[in-house]
């Protein structure tokens, strides 16, 4: 846990949106003692009925504090059965600790007023107000609180999975792999996971060299090096790899990170089109995208479910636009035609995802629309999947029927998370990058290159 446990008991006072970020919250600072100002409860009220993941969130923190209600009451303190007492805070409203200036009809500076009352009245225990929202750190630590974020579900991204790695092995070695697959070597053996991807190079002879994977305990070439996809072939090692967890049917549930650019959309869209409309190997491409920011809803654009999507869906129809100009193939009823590149198909992109949504071989799909489903063979993209929280990324895998496959792509670098509740290290793509990289029906890969323009190369690396 990240919220160790020290000599002395610390009070821990939460912010409203940390427990929007992780409904789950309670249980994770082991001895301590948790107090939840009354105002963080009357803001949960009102988001309850929020549309989105904001308001489902809520909802869900209403229930884990009404399943702890059983062990005690919260004017009292409630002990918790993993440890550490919760509370919630009604009193510790003296508004004369905030200085001059500070708005005293504000939540947030109220839920700072008790923070501080707090800290003053226990003053031989530390007093620490635990808020996601930058604003109100830069309050608190000037008001003289410690502030923290939340930390129990962040992830180093130093130090985040790559999915492969490149080494030096002797030619006969490689020779062997390429015969029956050879045994990692030692001194990597507790740095891989199932599904690892390598590029091995020779020490001995600079010419020799080979891209490989671990898997069923050995280092053996890539299976799917001569894959294409309506059209569409890897063009950097990277993307060869990305490939590799996309034809592998033991694989059920694949990351893929990467920047703007890096091919990350264009590889799982082509694969899916290919593996569902021309070779049947699931029943429906499954393609979500969440509504940010966090807690928006589509109910107020005009028109139908189809016509409030297509805004947020506009990377699909891009992406199968490119599709076609690049070489792809659309069934007619004489059989497959071939588009090559720079001959305009006698259809829209529109008309062609329309046509396979009408035969529920295609659903484009908001997170909002996802709950109480159990997807059976169907492939799933989950894109832009850093928008969501862990608890939300947990959610959409939970979904997973027989013989269903998962795929969540995305960049979670901060400038591309419009979520506030999110960040660079515990977003949810990041969060199930770390938690499920040890399976062997789990890989991942990150992309390293970008392969649009030398525009789009030059801001990816220096803006």
């Amino acid at each position: 846990m990240v919220f160790t446990t020290a000599a002395m008991i610390k009070n821990y006072i939460i912010d409203t949106n940390v427990m929007i970020h992780d409904p789950k919250f309670l249980y994770n600072f082991e001895d301590n003692n948790i107090i939840i100002p009354i105002i963080a409860i009357e803001e949960l009220d009102k988001l309850k009925k929020a549309p989105g993941v904001v308001g489902y969130h809520a909802r869900l923190v209403l229930k884990e504090l009404n399943k702890v209600r059983q062990y005690g009451n919260f004017l009292e303190g409630i002990s918790l059965p993993n440890g550490g007492r919760i509370r919630i805070e009604m009193n510790h409203m003296d508004l004369t600790v905030l200085p001059d200036g500070m708005d005293r009809q504000s939540n947030d500076n109220k839920i700072l007023t008790i923070a501080k009352n707090v800290a003053l009245a226990d003053a031989e225990r530390p007093t620490i107000i635990v808020t996601k929202d930058m604003c109100m750190t830069v309050k608190g630590e000037a008001i003289g609180l410690t502030v923290q974020d939340y930390q129990n579900d962040k992830v180093h991204t130093d130090e985040l999975y790559k999915g492969y790695s490149q080494i030096y092995l002797s030619s006969q070695e490689i020779n062997n792999i390429f015969k029956k697959g050879i045994e990692p070597p030692e001194e990597i053996i507790d740095t891989i996971y199932p599904n690892h991807f390598f590029h091995i190079k020779s020490h001995d002879n600079s010419s020799h060299e080979i891209l490989a994977k671990y898997k069923n305990k050995k280092i053996v070439p890539l299976e799917h090096t001569n894959a294409a996809a309506w059209g569409l072939k890897p063009i950097n090692r990277e993307q060869k790899m990305a490939f590799e967890l996309l034809f592998d049917t033991d694989i059920h549930f694949a990351s893929i990170l990467g920047g703007a650019g890096s091919g990350k959309s264009i590889l799982c869209i082509a694969y899916a089109l290919q593996s569902v409309l021309e070779k049947g190997l699931y029943r429906k491409i499954i393609f979500v995208r969440p509504v940010v920011p966090a807690g928006n809803d589509i109910g107020y654009l005009p028109g139908d479910e189809k016509d409030k999507l297509k805004p947020w869906m506009s990377a699909l129809y891009d992406t199968v636009d490119n599709l076609f100009h690049n070489k792809s193939k659309y069934r007619e009823d004489d059989g497959p035609r071939i588009y090559k590149r720079g001959e305009k198909p006698d259809f829209s992109v529109e008309q062609f995802i329309d046509t396979y949504r009408d035969m529920g071989l295609l659903e484009m799909k908001t997170f909002n629309y996802m709950r109480g489903r159990t997807l059976a063979n169907a492939l799933v993209i989950v894109d832009e999947a850093q928008e969501t929280t862990p608890h939300l990324a947990k959610l959409m895998l939970t979904r997973a029927g027989e013989g269903s496959k998962f795929l969540f792509i995305g960049d979670p670098s901060d400038n591309q998370i419009d979520n506030v509740l999110v960040d660079s290290r515990s977003n949810g793509l990041v969060y199930t990058v770390d938690r499920m990289k040890s399976f062997d029906i789990t890989g991942h890969i990150t992309l390293q290159q970008v392969e649009r323009s030398p525009l789009a190369q030059l801001a990816e690396k220096y803006m």
